[in-house]
């Protein structure tokens, strides 16, 4: 006769292993431990197998039953149970093995000699903040557009757009390399732009009038703070350089024979064209 929860409780181990037959060649074997564990038996193929379903009473017995009912049909289909599992576990392996997170830090490895230290730093830590505990997890070709915005929209919302905007850009570098590793088809960001709100007041228009020109000129002559920031800022209007790169300057740089300075540009290690000074 089937079994009921209540037997399948009270059972107690003995010296050796022994099993409890339930119905349609489900059985619970209890082993001298105290543990019980559910098995499936059947033929396939002309040979007799077994399938574990798991410990009871992390499953159930009704969750038993399920299980092999489910198994049961896939034979009925012509499928082997057993191999039908191997198969699936090898998916989900695959699946992570392709995960948002490997394939980004894949990727933040590639690019990362491209980088200046202080650059690369800041893309892991919008990974590893912003992305990784949303997406992380996420085999990339599974990712939608919809659900890539609403990551992205949790840092635009708590008003940090400029951090959305370049996260979106980062976005943009993993999914075009999982597409040329074979490990997606489709790169949601194009799609996604205009999504979100540009940031306002993150860059500073270029002063063009003449008249404020001169006005800045005078500021940067009559600054008061330490000598080493007042020759930078006095250098500024001469060389038109961002500021990592004037603050990072090193002496071996320059040929000053030649009146020229060789420097790498911020954010990616290109060396710029000799400057003249």
């Amino acid at each position: 006769m089937p079994l009921t929860d209540t037997e399948v409780r009270n059972f107690k181990p003995t010296d050796k292993p022994y099993k409890v037959t339930d119905a349609k060649g489900l059985h619970l074997l209890v082993s001298p431990g105290g543990g019980k564990l559910w098995r499936w038996k059947y033929r396939y193929d002309g040979k007799e197998k077994l399938l574990s379903f798991g410990a009871y009473p992390d499953v159930s017995l009704a969750k038993a039953r399920e299980k092999r009912d489910e198994a049961r049909r896939l034979q009925a289909d012509g499928s082997d149970p057993s191999e039908n599992r191997k198969v699936q576990k090898a998916a989900k392996v695959a699946l992570a093995a392709n995960s948002f997170e490997v394939v980004a830090r894949e990727w933040f490895a590639k690019m990362k000699p491209e980088w200046v230290e202080s650059h690369s730093k800041k893309i892991m830590a919008r990974l590893e903040n912003d992305l990784f505990p949303w997406l992380g997890q996420r085999p990339i070709a599974e990712i939608k557009p919809a659900e890539l915005l609403a990551t992205l929209r949790r840092i635009s919302d708590r008003g940090a757009k400029d951090t959305a905007k370049r996260a979106q850009q980062n976005c943009g570098g993993v999914f075009r390399y999982a597409i040329q590793t074979s490990r997606a088809q489709y790169n949601p960001i194009p799609d996604l732009r205009d999504a979100l709100p540009s940031a306002i007041g993150g860059n500073f228009a270029s002063i063009t009038d003449p008249a404020k020109v001169g006005e800045l000129l005078r500021a940067i002559d009559g600054f008061n703070g330490t000598f080493i920031v007042k020759c930078a800022l006095r250098l500024s209007p001469f060389l038109f350089v961002r500021p990592g790169e004037l603050r990072q300057a090193r002496w071996g740089d320059f040929d000053l024979d030649k009146s020229e300075w060789k420097f790498l540009v911020s954010k990616v290690k290109k060396t710029e064209e000799p400057r003249l000074i």
